[in-house]
Order: structure tokens, then sequence, then C-alpha cells
């Protein structure tokens, strides 16, 4: 049986009403801040792909309105779930933008952990969204990590772990300073830009975009996105597996 949804968010942005569609209806954009690798055809009724750890997701455009509106429809699956996306923007005279965002659609059985998942995960892609254009605007990122860990079930545990890992002692707060460190990987300093734990918290480093998160079924997630051609993803991907290894065993 499928179950209506439908997440509704808006988040001010420092920049353009051009450069935020450059970041949410291109496939360099949206991989500088969201998983996964995205294709978009730019057009109404245009084909998107967004591939994730080996699987696709195929979509189509159903709004194309640069620097207006972008919206996009994934394929329906067999039991009639599909989600729908519509990215709304509207210029602040030269002083940001505001970008309002619309997530429906219909969910399968496990419909209640996915809406809960969704409801925080979608707020927290947004000010992923932000921390890009703040900090990296201009630019898109040249190697993606996804990293998925373990099963956590005690929230302060995992997220104590994670503190641990970006040199923070306390309750993580915005404008923290960290120095992220995990054994086969040079130290990176930055500086924490949204935390909302134990669900998730996103830190910035001169090169990099990181988010640690705690969602779908109580999963722990690394992702990064390394805005220079120095590191070596399968490298960096082995040690962050190895701390997941260590640090939840």
């Amino acid at each position: 049986m499928t179950h209506p949804f439908e997440v509704n968010e808006e988040i001010e942005l420092p920049a353009s009403p051009e450069e935020v569609w450059e970041a949410i209806a291109t496939g360099p954009g949206v991989d500088s801040w969201f998983m996964g690798h995205t294709e978009i055809e730019p057009r109404e009724g245009g084909r998107g792909h967004m591939t994730l750890m080996g699987v696709t997701a195929h979509s189509t455009v159903t709004a194309w309105e640069p620097g207006r509106r972008f919206a996009y429809r994934t394929d329906e699956n067999p039991d009639g779930t599909f989600m729908a996306f519509e990215y709304i923007i509207e210029g602040r005279g030269g002083s940001g933008t505001t970008l309002r965002f619309v997530h429906s659609g219909f969910l399968g059985d496990d419909w209640e952990a996915e809406y809960d998942a969704l409801s925080k995960g979608d707020g927290m892609y947004l000010r992923k969204l932000a921390a890009y254009l703040e900090h990296f605007s201009g630019r898109t990122s040249t190697s993606n990590l996804f990293a998925p860990g373990p099963r956590v079930t005690d929230a302060d545990h995992a997220f104590q772990a994670i503190a641990t890992a970006l040199g923070l002692t306390g309750t993580p707060a915005v404008g923290d300073r960290v120095k992220i460190g995990v054994e086969g990987l040079a130290p990176e300093e930055g500086v924490v830009v949204f935390a909302d734990t134990p669900a998730c918290l996103g830190a910035v480093t001169s090169e990099a975009l990181y988010t640690f998160i705690r969602g779908y079924q109580e999963a722990i997630y690394l992702e990064r996105h390394g805005f220079s051609d120095e590191a070596d993803a399968k490298k960096a991907e082995a040690a962050w597996q190895s701390w997941f290894s260590r640090s939840f065993a």
C-alpha cells in the first residue's frame, strides 16, 4: 500500500538566483552538495539520472524555467511509489536568494520511517547547499565520497565518535573549529557550518565540504565533496570505512 507525503522547506541562500540555478539544475552543481552522481538533460521533458552506490534512479524534468523554477519526478516503481521535487527561486534584489522546496510523492510500506528520514534529510541537504554556495561559489566538486557506515542505535555514542574524529569536545556548535583526522589520511582543519545532533553535522575545510549523518534506520553516513584534485577517493573511502569499524565495533 502506498502513502502520500509532502515536505515543504524554505531557506535563504547567500547567492544570486543564477548561482542557485546552476547548483540545483545542472549535474556538476548538484554533485557539489547532494549525494551520488547526477545528470540532467536541460529542458522540460528531459531525462535525469542519479547514481548512488551502483544503483541509478531515473526521472523526468517537469518544469524548466531557468533562474525561477525547476522540478522533476522520478519514474514510478512497480509498487506505485515515486518522488517529485520542486525548487522555486526568488531573488532578493542583490542580497541573496530565497529558495522554496517541495518534496512529495508516495512512499511504501515502511513509510513512517522513510518520512521521518526524508523530513530531516531535506532540511539538512538544503543547509549543505547553503554551505556550498557560501564557501565554494563558482567551483564544482572534483571528487565525491559517500561512505555508508553501520547502524548505531545509541545516538549519543554515534556523535561522540564523530566529535572525536573532528577534534571536538562537548556538543558541536556552528563556528566550532575542527581538525578532521582519521588514520590513513592527512588531517584537515575547518569549521562547523551546521549542527543538528544527533541527526547531522556539517563542516567545511579550505578544500572540502563534509557531512556526517545518522539517518534512515539509524545508519551512519559520511559525505565528502572535494574541490581540489588532490583527494584519492578509494584511499579516503578505505580510511573512513576502517574508522567506522574501529569506532562502532
